[in-house]
Parts: structure tokens; sequence; C-alpha cells
């Protein structure tokens, strides 16, 4: 995964979208990595366009249009800096996965938008999708987390989530070798949920046995890998946890696993979603 070679960056023109921009030079630069930009357009573009709808030859003039305003912006946003501009027809969440499976791109870079009544509760459905579908890293954070969070670049510190799970390893690989690319300050937090609770039991044996377990993980995965970094395990709701942490310790970045995020089952039992809906800075997911 890293160095990052090929960045993707979907735009859409809101707020948010400029506001990853700061986050996207600082890659391309550090890595001196390729930038593709592309733009999903939909009914939208034809009231921009200024065409009228019987015009036979709409779909070719609205591509040029929506492609002259991505030139435009990715000009604007990105002087000096040579940039590939794609614009297609389509779902936006669609196209980022075909454009990624055609050019093997290492890292997509996205605001993510929720919307409608219960948007709190959720993410915006083009962020949703690219998390379940697209098997690169995905750079990503809600609107406040990225338009409010006064970028701190480079990165000084990294928050680095692990779970239990086999992916663990490939996670904190990522997270030490950012870390050290940037010189930024490591901390890694495993988080184990709290068990359903019932009158007859006793939690103390219970979460000792989960503490210790999960210390021993943490100390042996460091051990392998060589990674010299501190490590906490706490006991909470996953999201809210992490949060807290990433407040207190002042991250510049949380990295952590895509989890289940990418298997059937994933928008009823993922974490990911919550931890990047909740986190109070960017999320890089692996």
């Amino acid at each position: 995964m890293l160095p990052f070679r090929r960045v993707l960056f979907p735009v859409d023109y809101s707020e948010p979208c400029r506001a990853v921009v700061p986050y996207v030079r600082e890659v391309l630069q550090r890595y001196s990595a390729e930038l593709t930009v592309v733009h999903a357009y939909g009914a939208e573009a034809l009231a921009m366009s200024h065409l009228p709808l019987s015009d036979p030859g709409l779909p070719g003039e609205a591509h040029e249009f929506e492609l002259q305003r991505l030139r435009d912006f990715a000009a604007e946003m990105f002087p000096g800096q040579r940039v590939d501009a794609w614009t297609h027809v389509g779902e936006a969440g669609s196209v980022i996965h075909a454009l990624v499976q055609h050019q093997g791109t290492d890292l997509v870079m996205l605001p993510t938008h929720g919307r409608g009544p219960v948007r709190r509760f959720l993410l915006g459905s083009v962020t949703t999708k690219v998390l379940h579908d697209v098997s690169a890293a995905v750079w990503t954070g809600t609107g406040s987390a990225i338009a409010e969070h006064t970028p701190s670049l480079p990165y000084k510190s990294i928050l680095c989530a692990l779970s239990e799970g086999p992916e663990a390893e490939a996670v904190l690989k990522a997270a030490a070798a950012l870390a050290a690319s940037y010189g930024a300050q490591l901390e890694l937090l495993h988080v184990t949920p709290p068990p359903p609770i019932t009158a007859e039991m006793d939690l103390g044996p219970y979460l000792e046995a989960m503490t210790d377990a999960a210390q021993s993980q943490m100390r042996e995965l460091k051990s392998k890998l060589a990674v010299d970094a501190p490590h906490a395990v706490l006991t909470g709701v996953i999201s809210a946890t992490v949060r807290e942490e990433a407040l207190r310790r002042k991250a510049d970045l949380l990295v952590t696993g895509r989890g289940l995020a990418q298997g059937a089952l994933s928008r009823l039992w993922s974490h990911l979603y919550p931890l990047v809906r909740e986190s109070p800075c960017p999320v890089l997911s692996i």
C-alpha cells in the first residue's frame, strides 16, 4: 500500500470536498504521487449546461461541459500539478469503484456526506459504497472532522485503532510506515466492547481476562513488527472510546482496518462506519 503512488480524488465541488484539498496536496508532495480527479454526473449536469433536453448533441455537450469544469477545478486547486481528469455519467460510488479497478489506485481521498433526517446515524451513500466495495486504502471523514478540523500538516500525531482480527498486522504495518514517513508520534489503541450485562454476571474476571488477552496480543504484534509505540487497551463502546482517545491525544489522523466492511454483513456489523462518523479527525482505513 505504502508509499502511495496513485491517488484518486472524487470531486463534487462542495465545501467539504474543497476542505480535503490541502490533505491531497500533502500526499502528492510527500510521495510524489500521481493524481486523478473524477466527477460523476447525472441529470443535474443538464440544467447547468443550459442545453435543451431535446438537443440531440446533449450527451456529448454535457460531457464536455463537465470535463472542462473539472479541469478548471483541478487547475485552481492543484496549480503546477499534472492531473488526470475523468467525468462519467452514473452513480458516484460505482464510477469510483470502476476507476479504482481500471487505474490500480492506491488511495481514495474523499469527504463523507450524511444527508436526511437520520444523517447522524449514517455515512453518505457514496462513502458507504466506497468503503464497502473498494480494495484501495480510503481516507475520509465527516464534513465537520475535515472542514472544522484545522489541518495539522504534516501529521504530528497518529492514532492507530487495532482490532483482534487477522487484519491487525497489515493495519499496524501501514500506520507505522505512515508515522515514520511523517515523523509523527504513533500511539496504538485496542478497545474491547463491554459484554451484555445480566444481574448474575460478575464482570470483574471477564474484563480482566479480556484485557490480559488484548495486552498480550498487542505486545506480540509490536514485537513481531518491531514497532516501538505506546499502546492502551480500554473497554467501552468502540466508536465513542476511540473518539475520546483521539480527542485526548489530539490525533491528526486515525488509522484503522476495514474489518467486516467488505463482508456480506458489513452494513449491520462493521464498526468502521461509526468510527468514521464520530471521529474528530480524518480516518485512513486499510
